[in-house]
Formats: structure tokens, sequence, C-alpha cells
């Protein structure tokens, strides 16, 4: 609930910022893409300060799990840079699609354990907010990463 509840308040922060005091200076794609990169943060540090309770959350066949968590928070924090710079915002959303499908099964195994983090206490029945919720994720991302950015193209000279 954390992330959504993140992810929506700096978005309507942000909203607001550039409609009212910034005169719409900025995109919704980049409002959009800088409150995801605010959520990816948040959840990106909780992999570093959380590591042991995440590491519960990846299914028992998976070796290395303590590293899986760092690294998978390192991409997140590596993402909070791509959405933000335009040349690669497409490029780190398309990798953020990839992503959130594959992070899926760790929330589900999570929920199935009841690991304590985030809702997965409450066991299987947490998944009927999870899926939803990561279904939203990825329409976010796809929405504001994707078919609002356009395609970085080189600046050009322009001939007088």
């Amino acid at each position: 609930m954390a992330p959504l509840i993140v992810l929506l308040v700096s978005f309507g922060t942000f909203f607001a910022l550039n409609r009212f005091l910034l005169g719409g200076r900025f995109s919704l794609s980049l409002a959009g893409r800088a409150s995801l990169a605010v959520m990816l943060f948040v959840t990106g540090v909780t992999h570093f300060t959380n590591t042991d309770v995440m590491a519960q959350m990846i299914p028992e066949f998976m070796p290395a799990k303590r590293e899986l968590v760092y690294f998978t928070g390192f991409c997140e924090l590596l993402a909070v840079i791509g959405l933000l710079w335009n040349r690669t915002a497409r490029l780190t959303a398309y990798m953020l699609l990839l992503f959130f499908i594959m992070v899926l099964p760790a929330n589900i195994a999570g929920s199935l354990k009841q690991v304590e983090l985030g809702g997965m206490a409450n066991g299987a029945s947490y998944l009927l907010f999870r899926i939803p919720l990561q279904i939203l994720f990825i329409a976010w991302i796809y929405y504001f990463g994707i078919y609002l950015t356009r395609p970085y193209q080189e600046p050009t000279a322009s001939s007088e």
C-alpha cells in the first residue's frame, strides 16, 4: 500500500507544482515519471534496509537471495535516474515493464509465505490487492514512460 500512496501523493504534488507554480513548463510525462522515480527510490532503499524480510519473498529454489534483493534494489535506484533523464526515459520504461513482470512471482510467493512486509502477512488474500496494483504500476510505466514520452532525438543545429 505504501508504494501506491507514495506514487499518487508525489504525482499530485508534481502535477500541482507544475500547473500552479511553474506555469506548465514540464510535461505530464515528466510528472508521471518523476512520481514513479520517487516511488522506486523509496522501494529501492527498502531493499537495503529490510533485506532479510525481502529475501523471504524469493521462491525457495532460487539461490543467493540476499544478493538478489540487493541487485533488484540497485536496479530500482538506477531506474530513478533513467526515468528522469529524457535520453534514457523510454528505454528505462521498457526495462521497468520487464522488471515489474519478473518480480510478480516474488510478490505471489511472499503472500503465500505470509511474509511480514507490506500486507503480505495477510496471505493469499493480499494478492487480490497486489496483482491489480502490479498491473497499475505496469500501466503507469507504459503510459508515462512510453506512450507520452517521445523517442529521444539528438538536437540538431538550426540553420539561419
